[in-house]
């Protein structure tokens, strides 16, 4: 069975998503979820579903390999479920093709420093497209151009709000991320 260590900054609604689903499978488990923010919600959500969440420091990321040891104890891949920071080269390079990211836009558009969360909404409404979606993509040494592994779409309407907007891709994260996330480790462990 593989180890999944979760990476998150927020609320960890997809965190919690991720955790149930490999509860209910035999193809991995989240064994720890990292947060960059010690008043994130994730913390709650972590502690109902008894798994452990750990808070950290920036130091502890890029200055240390405090992080860096702590995931090659633990984890054979890594998710970003919400996570904000730009994970190091030493990580990326100890877990090639091995760091998967959800990005609440149809990259290329809409991504890079910056572009997270209602940012990203409030962009897609302001340009009047017509629809936005997910990218599920391997994370790289650049904001939001890794391999894309993953896109759904959802339509929009000229009267959806950045909230409304919200609403629909928190859908199809739901929906997507864990499935993928599971994909990906059968297919690379075929």
């Amino acid at each position: 069975m593989k180890r999944i260590v979760i990476f998150a900054s927020g609320s960890g609604t997809n965190a919690e998503n991720i955790i149930k689903f490999f509860n209910q499978t035999t193809t991995a488990k989240v064994t720890q979820v990292l947060c960059n923010n010690e008043h994130a919600k994730v913390f709650d959500r972590c502690k109902k579903l008894e798994t452990n969440c750990l808070h950290f420091k920036k130091a502890n990321l890029l200055q240390e390999d405090t992080i860096l040891n702590l995931l090659k104890e633990k984890a054979d891949y890594i998710v970003l479920a919400g996570f904000l920071w730009k994970i190091p080269q030493k990580i990326i390079d100890a877990f090639p093709q091995k760091i998967i990211n959800i990005h609440p836009a149809l990259l290329p558009k809409y991504g890079g420093k910056g572009m997270y969360g209602m940012h990203v909404h409030r962009a897609v409404k302001e340009n009047k497209e017509t629809e936005s979606g997910i990218t599920i993509h391997y994370v790289n040494a650049n904001y939001d151009e890794g391999d894309i592994i993953f896109q759904a779409k959802t339509s929009l309407n000229n009267t959806d709000t950045p909230e409304i907007i919200a609403q629909k891709i928190h859908v199809l994260e739901q929906n997507h991320f864990p499935k993928v996330v599971e994909n990906v480790i059968l297919a690379k462990n075929a």
